[in-house]
């Protein structure tokens, strides 16, 4: 009788011991998933050819990554530009000068040409910003990849943003969706990894 008074006593700690390791999981995922890093998926095709429509990409918060530098792909939202997060790159910061000349593609940041290997093509498309254009302090300045068919800091309903608008600097390619254009083709894993 006592043993089984024992027996039961061990079981009921053991299953105790099992929802507490339960618990704690889930409290501890909730909250790296709340204060460190966002799941959250690329719309569009506006980052080709680095990322496509419907990656997932893991994104740090702006509570732990806030030094934005060119060359960071970071994800927004302003929601008088648009409701949902867009994809971007850095390619100035505060106090730098943006110069953009249409008719060759070219863009300089404070006078320098910039070496844009990630490009899909060369930026030929104004969409109402004046240029030169220098960055107020607390903001940056964004383009896509793709930057004929991107709306970025060229549109003056989104423009230079203020960092606090920046969800979080976009870090890792988790899943890669299929891409506007490759609908047909098989996902190619081969491209999870760091974001260029």
């Amino acid at each position: 009788m006592q043993e089984q008074e024992n027996n039961k006593k061990q079981d009921s700690r053991e299953l105790y011991e099992w929802v507490q390791a339960l618990v704690y999981s889930v409290l501890a995922v909730v909250l790296v998933f709340t204060f460190v890093v966002r799941l959250i998926g690329v719309d569009g095709s506006s980052m080709e050819p680095s990322l496509k429509h419907g990656d997932r990409l893991l994104v740090l918060n702006s509570l732990l990554y806030n030094d934005y530098q060119y060359g960071d792909v970071v994800v927004l939202r302003k929601d008088t530009f648009m409701h949902d997060p867009i994809v971007k790159r850095v390619i100035a910061t505060e106090n730098q000068t943006v110069d953009i000349d249409f008719s060759t593609g070219s863009v300089y940041v404070d006078g320098q040409l910039l070496q844009e290997e990630y490009i899909n093509e060369l930026t030929l498309t104004p969409e109402g910003m004046t240029f030169p254009l220098t960055v107020p302090e607390g903001s940056i300045f964004v383009l896509g990849d793709n930057r004929n068919h991107s709306s970025d800091s060229r549109h003056p309903d989104l423009g230079t943003i203020d960092t606090r608008y920046v969800i979080g600097k976009a870090a890792f390619l988790l899943f890669p969706g299929e891409g506007e254009r490759q609908y047909l083709e098989k996902r190619n894993f081969g491209r999870i990894g760091v974001i260029p």
